[in-house]
């Protein structure tokens, strides 16, 4: 499983060098993967803490931390290259939970770039949607930042329910819709 988030947050991953690690949005992230059975621990706060992943990875669409905390259309073209080789380094089928709408939409280009076929109409952002895209499968939630959490719009039982439904389906190694 590939989690994809937005970028590294300034004093979070940029300073401690691992993604989510260090700031309110991974102590978030972290506290729901270690409650669906990804993480071995619920906080992750520098590299050296202990923290392991099991059948994921966490990764970013752009690769700085960008200014505002929105990267420009270029720097998520400039990093595409990034997230296309963590598809690369994914066994298949492979099941994505993007972390907000652009995550989502990264996912989907590098999906593309990658030879799989885009569903048409585009699919669209929506917390808690999953597409099958070729043989992949792509899981949308928000993203945990605090202006999220912090207002409820994601809770802990939100995202741990699409966590859950993305580890069925790397169970599975496949999904049906219906």
């Amino acid at each position: 499983m590939l989690i994809v988030g937005l970028a590294p947050a300034a004093h979070g991953a940029n300073r401690t060098g691992r993604m989510f690690t260090g700031d309110r949005s991974g102590d978030f992230l972290f506290e729901a993967l270690h409650a669906v059975g990804l993480a071995n621990q619920a906080a992750s706060v520098d590299r050296g803490d202990g923290l392991v992943l099991t059948g994921a990875l966490v990764t970013a669409a752009c690769r700085c931390a960008p200014p505002g905390n929105r990267p420009l259309p270029e720097e998520l073209d400039n990093c595409r290259g990034f997230l296309e080789k963590d598809l690369e380094g994914a066994g298949r089928p492979r099941v994505f939970v993007a972390l907000g709408a652009v995550a989502f939409d990264a996912c989907l280009r590098a999906l593309s770039a990658s030879g799989a076929a885009v569903p048409k109409p585009r699919p669209r952002f929506s917390h808690g949607a999953r597409y099958r895209i070729g043989e992949d499968v792509l899981f949308a939630t928000y993203h945990p930042s605090q202006q999220n959490t912090f207002t409820g719009r994601l809770t802990q039982p939100m995202l741990r329910e699409v966590l859950r439904r993305a580890v069925r389906a790397v169970s599975a190694k496949s999904v049906s819709f219906s």
